[in-house]
């Protein structure tokens, strides 16, 4: 477990020569297992996607497995800004060996998760810091910490869980379909730092229903390149365990990353060491910012000023549009008498 941990820190520490990811970029989950509290953003796809290799030893079972996963996300953004609907999951292959007696060796694979589900974002304290606009007149209020600052943005995702019969990683022995609910915070603070938590409820209508957190702080150290510490925990009558997940992502361009990251527990039965690289790509289609709703009278005042705003706007199109066609009805009368003078 030092020799883990030891590791762990190396990696956290490495000076990558390599350009990295942040969340003013693409928005991406990755490279930890939490959900950040905004969308991917309108019209926006998103495919987020890693490979995890490593080692399971159960010391009270006495075997020894080699873990082979393959997990997933498609993210889409639709009819809001603060709204997106998901797909995750991950499929796993073990490779057992019993390490007393002869040895024997067993393989099993399946889905361990398959989820559909949307998120909205219900309250965000930095769109009214956007609104508001920086401070002209002090740099220090700008970039000093304030209390405000542990306000974090707010969002609900719910979803449904479809488990396939004869399942191993499942302890339902038939096909279920089972709710999963999840309440995201996330601040954004100054120096690049964010921290994102999530606490869930999976499975919540089953015999086995889970609970869980989710805690993820990342630091992006420039524009280019980040590092992130995460810790989970979740509890069932199946399953439960205490991870500790770090690593580093790299930014390619706007709209693709790649990570690298390593998981760590603290019990031996079983023990855990994978290590997992990823990457994450969007589809931008996004055509323009939405304004987003504020409540009160701030809010109608300023649906109002952009309501007038649009409103001007179509005016200002159907007079030009007037204007050229006056230009071109002139043009025409001016040639057709030309025309009747020779």
């Amino acid at each position: 477990m030092t020799n883990r941990l030891f590791f762990l820190l190396i990696l956290l520490l490495l000076p990558v020569g390599a350009i990295a990811q942040y969340t003013e970029m693409i928005n991406t989950n990755r490279p930890g297992v939490s959900q950040g509290a905004f969308s991917v953003g309108k019209k926006v796809l998103q495919f987020e996607s890693g490979i995890s290799i490593g080692k399971e030893k159960h010391n009270l079972l006495q075997t020894e497995s080699n873990i082979f996963s393959w997990d997933y996300i498609a993210r889409y953004g639709v009819w809001k800004e603060e709204f997106e609907v998901s797909i995750m999951g991950s499929f796993q292959r073990n490779n057992v060996t019993d390490t007393q007696g002869q040895g024997l060796e067993r393989t099993f694979s399946n889905f361990r998760s398959n989820t559909l589900g949307a998120k909205y974002l219900i309250y965000d304290p930095y769109r009214k810091k956007d609104l508001e606009g920086p401070n002209l007149y002090s740099w220090k209020a700008n970039y000093r910490w304030q209390w405000s600052d542990l306000i974090p943005a707010v969002s609900i995702y719910a979803g449904a869980n479809f488990d396939f019969a004869d399942n191993p990683f499942s302890p339902e022995p038939e096909s279920t379909i089972s709710p999963k609910v999840v309440l995201s915070t996330q601040n954004n603070w100054i120096g690049g730092f964010v921290l994102v938590t999530n606490i869930i409820a999976d499975r919540i209508t089953t015999d086995f229903p889970s609970y869980g957190y989710i805690i993820t702080l990342s630091h992006a150290t420039n524009d280019y390149f980040s590092v992130f510490l995460e810790n989970q925990g979740f509890k069932s009558d199946f399953y439960a365990d205490q991870l500790l997940r770090g690593g580093v992502a790299a930014l390619v361009n706007d709209n693709f990353h790649v990570d690298l990251s390593v998981t760590v527990n603290f019990k031996d039965t079983p023990s855990v060491f994978y290590g997992r690289i990823g990457m994450a790509y969007r589809f931008d289609m996004h055509d323009q910012d939405e304004f987003l709703e504020q409540k009160g009278r701030s809010g109608r005042d300023a649906r109002k000023a952009e309501k007038d705003k649009n409103k001007a706007l179509k005016k200002s199109k159907k007079r030009e549009k007037k204007r050229r066609n006056k230009r071109r009805d002139d043009f025409e009368i001016e040639d057709d008498g030309g025309d009747g003078g020779l």
